[in-house]
């Protein structure tokens, strides 16, 4: 699926990693590691095409992913650190609103579905200021419930300020999309019990 090539990323004036290889194929899953400030989340976005490389190359599928951008950013699911909310709106608007952005026509039976399932189903009609910290991740995470079509999940810390219940259900469900065939690309700093194999790869080692 996805090949990531001899990938160097400069952050200011700090080269935080270069010659960085990495190969994502149908089935695997793989956690970034390293120490804080090392270029974990910086590789993700290069991944999800929201910053440019200092060089390397990044394909989808043998094609670059610039010359092959709107067939990749369909393929893909992108959960930055930060949930992307609206305080004022409710849960289901949130993520009703997150999924046509992000081009994926699911009706409100289908939002409401993985409100409940991510552990919401009490909270979906209360303002998002209401929530706690967990439960406004959660909304973000709903989406993992909607994203069967897109074969790349690229996650980062999804499992941040989730109780040991909520971690074991989304670990579970990042199983499933692994065993049907889908590629998962992760950061986290908390020991997750996946069932399916996990690679780790360490960003430090490309450290210049």
């Amino acid at each position: 699926m996805l090949d990531v090539r001899q990938l160097a990323c400069l952050r200011g004036d700090r080269l935080l990693f270069r010659r960085l290889d990495l190969h994502c194929a149908p089935g695997s899953l793989t956690r970034v590691a390293g120490a804080n400030g090392m270029g974990k989340t910086s590789l993700l976005r290069l991944v999800a095409g929201l910053a440019r490389a200092e060089s390397g190359d990044i394909l989808w599928r043998g094609e670059p992913i610039a010359s092959c951008r709107d067939a990749y950013h369909a393929a893909l699911l992108y959960l930055g650190h930060a949930p992307a909310l609206n305080e004022l709106l409710t849960p289901l608007e949130n993520l009703r609103f997150a999924c046509a952005l992000g081009g994926d026509a699911v009706d409100d039976t289908a939002c409401t579905a993985a409100l409940a399932r991510i552990g919401l189903a009490r909270q979906i009609g209360l303002p998002c200021k209401l929530l706690s910290q967990g439960q406004r991740r959660r909304v973000g995470l709903a989406r993992l419930y909607l994203g069967h079509t897109r074969p790349l999940w690229v996650l980062d810390e999804p499992f941040t300020a989730l109780d040991a219940a909520a971690v074991t259900a989304l670990a579970a469900h990042i199983d499933t999309h692994v065993a049907a065939g889908g590629a998962v690309l992760f950061t986290t700093h908390q020991d997750v019990p996946f069932q399916q194999a996990l690679r780790t790869l360490d960003v430090e080692a490309f450290a210049p």
